[in-house]
């Protein structure tokens, strides 16, 4: 939460510098929240505070096999939820509106990357070596790394208001190394 606190006080000088900003909703991976800003006519900042899906089951699988409570403990299953998603993003745009021969609105083609802070609360059920009582344990999954993005926004003509559509890669570089996830959005943002 201090680190959260820091980063927002940090960026606060970049606001008033900022040309257009822009805060609005994503739908797919993660949902959330979005708030962008221009700090120039082509380079963007983009936060993203959200809900993200959590990974596979033999994703959680092999983090227990990989760091078992003890010795003789022998994985069950898992349930994952409260998967919380941080986003930090930087991206070049571009405006291809004369490309696509667009006679309203303006188009704007991009591509970014950024850092990814993702948290999931694990539930592990196991048992241990000749016992048939199920035994639990809690765990908070942090993974941390690098994404890749890239996307298309288009701004509509006599409206504040802007809907975009996006793909990116995020590996992991904490918790699994080099664990790539593919994610991807939609979404509309208000133009203030």
């Amino acid at each position: 939460m201090k680190k959260l606190l820091l980063f927002v006080m940090l960026s606060l000088p970049l606001l008033a510098y900022s040309q257009e900003r822009s805060i609005g909703l994503r739908l797919g991976e993660p949902l959330g929240v979005t708030y962008k800003m221009f700090v120039d006519e082509n380079f963007s900042l983009e936060g993203i505070v959200g809900r993200g899906s959590s990974n596979s089951t033999a994703y959680y699988r092999r983090v227990f096999e990989s760091n078992k409570p003890t010795p003789g403990a022998f994985y069950m299953g898992n349930s994952a939820g409260g998967a919380l998603s941080l986003h930090g993003r930087v991206a070049y745009n571009e405006d291809v509106t004369p490309e696509f021969d667009i006679t309203e609105g303006k188009l704007l083609a991009y591509g970014g990357a950024g850092f990814q802070l993702r948290s999931v609360n694990v539930e592990y059920v196991y048992r241990e070596t000749g016992e048939t009582t199920p035994l639990y344990e809690s765990r908070n999954n942090f993974d941390f790394g690098p994404e890749a993005y890239g996307g298309v926004e288009y701004y509509l003509e006599d409206y504040p208001v802007n809907i975009f559509a996006e793909i990116g890669l995020f590996m992991e570089v904490v918790d699994r190394p080099g664990h790539v996830k593919l994610q991807g959005g939609i979404g509309a943002r208000y133009i203030f």
